[in-house]
């Protein structure tokens, strides 16, 4: 039960710097300030692919037109705001594709 206890606690103490994990360019602060937070690192690191991939999409959408920028924004904010519902329920979610590169990132 103890173990229970401590990862309680640190999803509370987390709460606030996950949340800004999935705010875009935001997700930097809670990588760089609290990575020792185990709830904050996992959202922290999938709130950077997710940052990433806004910023390809950019790139793209000078190439494709404005039509890539709006179908990525669109498809990359309801992730992110998949994210922030999960942060607040206090859930360690696996975000569909995101999670897969985020796992493989190391800080």
């Amino acid at each position: 039960m103890a173990a229970k206890k401590s990862e309680d606690k640190e999803i509370l103490e987390g709460k606030v710097w996950a949340l800004l994990s999935y705010l875009s360019i935001l997700c930097i602060i809670p990588l760089v300030l609290k990575k020792d937070n185990l709830f904050v690192l996992w959202h922290g690191k999938q709130g950077l692919v997710i940052f990433m991939g806004q910023v390809v999409v950019f790139v793209m959408h000078i190439v494709l037109g404005p039509w890539i920028l709006n179908l990525g924004f669109f498809i990359l904010g309801s992730i992110s705001l998949w994210g922030l519902i999960e942060v607040l329920r206090g859930n360690y979610v696996k975000l569909p594709i995101i999670c897969g590169i985020a796992d493989k990132i190391t800080l």
